[in-house]
């Protein structure tokens, strides 16, 4: 090859990889490392913000995920409340995911059951876990971002089964509630035992789904004791999804959910379907 040719064959190749458009990233939100002295550890908190939270000055609501870490379900539920807020279906929010890392330990109530103990030798720390997110986590929000006072919970699981214990051992830690398919069979079901005793006046004003999925008799009977134990009360809504599985219920109906904890002022038009199973609230925001 002669050295023009070479130089010619340069110059191509220079001038294809000049034309290729560089990658940008896709930011979908800000990441914090915090030192935390309740948990004595190192703690990530994932923030997503409103598309319009930097070209306004308004205030907005703040949804509180339990397991919102990037591998967990801080995308998917960020997705859900873009969509559901770009359709008039729910008030735009900030989201706050708090990562969790030991589950058991972080969501749990202490167990005195020697075959958990023996499973989940950590387990058993959910007051630690609420100290947390009440002296750390909601400050440190409340210092650095716009929110409007109003704000509400949402998790699966384990998580759903901390939302439900939150809400009867400190309701006000939270505006409104929304437990996923709660492991209410923790400990014996032990909650649902605790549960006549705790609930009261104290929650009143703070509103709590809870959507049950399909996950055979003894898994229904436990969901069925909680809510017997709890009574008629307007703040409770249980949506039960017979249609689903404890694997399948989160990413299904996290839209309503985001709904219930954060409805719009205007009537939603029947036609889109636009329903949570939940009777609607006197005013938007109620319990915040």
């Amino acid at each position: 090859m002669s050295l023009r040719t070479l130089l010619l064959a340069c110059a191509a190749l220079a001038s294809s990889a000049a034309a290729e458009p560089a990658p940008q990233p896709i930011t979908l939100g800000e990441s914090y490392t915090v030192p935390s002295q309740v948990m004595s550890t190192e703690r990530t908190i994932n923030v997503y913000l409103p598309a319009d939270y930097a070209k306004d000055t308004k205030s907005y609501p703040v949804l509180y995920l339990i397991d919102g870490g990037v591998d967990q379900d801080f995308v998917h539920v960020v997705g859900a409340s873009v969509i559901g807020a770009a359709s008039g279906r729910q008030q735009d929010a900030i989201i706050v995911g708090i990562a969790t890392k030991d589950r058991r330990d972080e969501l749990t109530r202490p167990t005195a059951d020697p075959a958990l103990l023996a499973k989940y030798p950590t387990a058993g720390h959910s007051e630690r876990f609420r100290r947390f997110i009440r002296d750390e986590v909601k400050p440190l929000i409340a210092a650095r971002y716009r929110t409007n006072g109003t704000d509400g919970v949402i998790g699966e699981s384990l998580a759903g089964l901390f939302i439900a214990e939150t809400w009867l051992r400190e309701p006000d830690l939270f505006g409104s509630y929304a437990a996923i398919s709660p492991s209410l069979w923790w400990d014996n079901a032990a909650l649902s035992a605790a549960a006549s005793a705790l609930a009261g006046k104290a929650q009143d004003g703070h509103r709590l789904m809870i959507a049950t999925a399909e996950e055979g008799a003894e898994e229904a009977g436990f969901d069925a004791s909680f809510l017997t134990a709890l009574g008629p009360r307007r703040e409770v809504c249980a949506v039960p999804h017979p249609e689903y599985t404890h694997a399948t219920i989160y990413h299904a109906v996290v839209p309503a959910a985001l709904q219930f904890l954060f409805p719009t002022p205007e009537k939603l038009d029947p036609q889109y379907g636009f329903t949570t199973g939940c009777p609607e609230p006197a005013a938007p925001g109620e319990g915040g």
